[in-house]
């Protein structure tokens, strides 16, 4: 039976006031908005105005207020919140991927000790729904990979460097102008957002808790116009692809990287701020999922989607964690096919390279492709220094449990001077 969400709310910027708006014009739901916990209150907004205060108490010690939902900017004040309302007695849905990320061994722990749900469903790919059918469809399904395109404001910056031929900083100006990017953009621009999101995606569909600083991470500042006119000569896109992948020992390969993805590729057709995910399972084989990944109604409909939930005491079972969490390291061990273009040889330590099959030199221009160990990327700091950048091949796209090492041993090896 459907129970009465009584909702406190924390924030009422892009999200929160879609999210008004969406709760108001869908009767089916059993919720009331209580009241609207805000910072500035002289600031106007589309709703009565006794909704609103700026005392945080009046949600968390309401006894009638059973739901707080937090969508506000500040991650330490989301995490102080959520903590407060579980050990209150509510239960808790957020849109901070950064507070939830940074804090999952708690969450856990407090829905535990709780038995109250925590459900943050708008942290990843807002209108997409991935965590719960992860959770849900596939929780005995064997994940062999799963990839995506989790950052809008990169993907659209990436859309006009490569077809329309703007810079770095061009495209980057751009997306703060059209408010897809924020004005200190490092957590989108260096990866940092994706890797946050990947490292939710990791605990639901493959039972593993790690830390985001775990996942090998680099974001699409270093790109530059050689590896663009690379791409459109090998008839490839540039992404900035979060992954995670099944390795032959059973060990899971975690990384968020830029990647040349062939143009028939599903993950090359999103463009602009929309976001993808691309499951390959063991039983239902290759499924995907397109949507806007970012925005006040796409965002919204996401928490709309965990308070209707909640109307029914759902909550996550983690259950793929539950039945894995002695063994929840990431893979450090395997070797990943690389592009890196550079200015000075002397920068690329080649002796650290499985196999190299191709090099290049044109005046101050040099790139080479080849297979180099994990740890080599993720212990050293060469690759991200000076004009030094590294993509992805496309082979690592391909990868599945039974092929995930093997791909590379059998590439044929060619050398250009």
């Amino acid at each position: 039976m459907q129970k009465k969400l009584n909702i406190g709310l924390f924030g009422f910027g892009v999200v929160g006031a879609g999210l008004y708006q969406v709760i108001q014009n869908t009767p089916s739901l059993n919720a009331t908005i209580k009241k609207i916990a805000i910072k500035h209150p002289q600031k106007e907004r589309n709703a009565p105005s006794e909704l609103f205060t700026t005392d945080a108490k009046a949600l968390l010690y309401d006894p009638e207020i059973n739901v707080i939902v937090e969508v506000i900017n500040d991650a330490n004040q989301a995490w102080e919140i959520a903590q407060i309302a579980m050990q209150q007695g509510k239960a808790v849905v957020s849109a901070s991927k950064q507070m939830i990320a940074a804090h999952l061994p708690e969450i856990l722990a407090l829905q535990e000790s709780t038995g109250l749900p925590f459900l943050y469903e708008a942290a990843v790919c807002a209108s997409i729904p991935v965590l719960r059918n992860l959770e849900e469809y596939y929780d005995n399904d064997l994940l062999a990979a799963v990839q995506g395109i989790v950052n809008g404001s990169t993907n659209f910056m990436l859309g006009k460097i490569i077809e329309e031929d703007l810079s770095f900083a061009q495209a980057l100006s751009l997306a703060q102008d059209l408010g897809f990017a924020e004005s200190n953009p490092s957590m989108d621009v260096d990866g940092w957002d994706a890797a946050q999101k990947l490292q939710l995606i990791v605990l639901h569909a493959f039972g593993i808790l790690t830390q985001g600083t775990d996942i090998l991470t680099a974001g699409i500042s270093k790109i530059h116009a050689r590896d663009v006119q690379y791409a459109k000569e090998k008839n490839y896109v540039i992404k900035l692809v979060a992954q995670a992948v099944k390795l032959e020992d059973g060990g899971l390969a975690s990384f968020v990287l830029p990647q040349f993805v062939p143009a028939k590729h599903l993950l090359a057709s999103v463009n602009s701020e929309y976001n993808a995910v691309l499951l390959e399972s063991g039983f239902a084989e290759q499924q995907f999922f397109y949507g806007k990944g970012a925005g006040s109604l796409p965002t919204a409909s996401a928490v709309l989607s965990d308070l209707s939930a909640l109307s029914y005491d759902y909550k996550y079972a983690y259950k793929k964690f539950r039945s894995n969490r002695f063994q929840n390291d990431l893979a450090k061990d395997f070797l990943l096919p690389v592009y890196i273009s550079f200015e000075d040889k002397r920068q690329v330590p080649l002796h650290l390279f499985e196999t190299i099959y191709e090099q290049f030199k044109a005046g101050s221009h040099h790139y080479l492709t080849g297979q180099i160990a994990y740890k080599h990327l993720k212990e050293g700091t060469w690759w991200r220094q000076g004009s030094c950048s590294l993509l992805l091949l496309p082979e690592a796209l391909s990868l599945s449990s039974l092929e995930a090492k093997s791909a590379f041993a059998n590439s044929g090896e060619l050398e250009y001077f």
